[in-house]
């Protein structure tokens, strides 16, 4: 179950966002990695780091499907169960990367982002998240950029816009939703994931793929992870430009 952010903490974190927000406006568009397990094992040092419980972000409910309505009323996220997805036990004959190439051709024009990883990978991305739950990613937008703000809460991730989050708080509804199918974690050594566009009007197929494999790059590279670290734990310290500078994005 989902639960409050503390008002200090929502506070806290809102006014860091509103603070790093103004007066930012364009920025270089940066080249995209595919998300594979080869491209992750790369970024990743095998270094793991304790997790600390923290609360939730209230979202508003959400389903597995396309819409341009936004989401209402609010219950506990659920994702698509994968045996409605594939067949299971024709699944548990396939070796990992025959299993990640089916599942990367079975969403190719869908409307979903498909990717796959290593357990030890999914594994680190959980234990980070539990302490640090959120961040903020630029987006390229036409001739500027939008800032997202990003919960990452195993076994999901929920992106809004950190406009919206600014006039909605815990309220703003999720454009962008991913989830982790954990269910061949152990017997192959794969972590499934799958992406979901809730509004189609506000991020597209590219821009999606490029938000998880961003996101996926700063919990899971020691080096950017220590922004995430400092967003969620020594806010005052954080700057915003410094993301720009990671990502070879020009401050403006």
């Amino acid at each position: 179950m989902m639960h409050h952010l503390s008002s200090s903490v929502s506070k806290r974190i809102l006014s860091s966002a509103m603070a790093f927000y103004r007066n930012r406006s364009s920025f270089s568009m940066v080249s995209r990695q595919a998300y594979r397990s080869s491209t992750l094992q790369q970024i990743v040092d095998k270094s793991p780091r304790h997790a600390i419980p923290s609360d939730f972000l209230k979202w508003r409910s959400l389903g597995c499907i396309r819409t341009s309505k936004f989401a209402s009323g609010f219950s506990p996220l659920k994702q698509k169960p994968l045996d409605s997805i594939i067949d299971m036990e024709r699944a548990k004959q396939k070796s990992a990367e025959e299993l990640a190439d089916i599942w990367d051709d079975y969403h190719l024009g869908r409307g979903h982002i498909a990717a796959s990883m290593k357990s030890k990978l999914y594994k680190l991305l959980e234990q980070r998240a539990s302490s640090c739950r959120y961040f903020v990613i630029p987006l390229w937008k036409g001739s500027g950029y939008t800032t997202m703000f990003v919960q990452v809460q195993a076994p999901h991730i929920l992106i809004t816009g950190l406009e919206d989050y600014k006039a909605k708080g815990t309220q703003a509804a999720p454009y962008f939703t991913v989830s982790y199918y954990t269910e061949f974690a152990e017997s192959k050594d794969l972590v499934l994931v799958r992406g979901d566009i809730v509004f189609t009007s506000k991020l597209t197929d590219s821009e999606a793929k490029w938000l998880l494999d961003t996101i996926q790059s700063f919990y899971l590279n020691d080096v950017r992870y220590k922004l995430v670290e400092r967003f969620n734990r020594e806010t005052s310290e954080f700057e915003f430009k410094d993301v720009l500078q990671t990502l070879e994005m020009p401050i403006m």
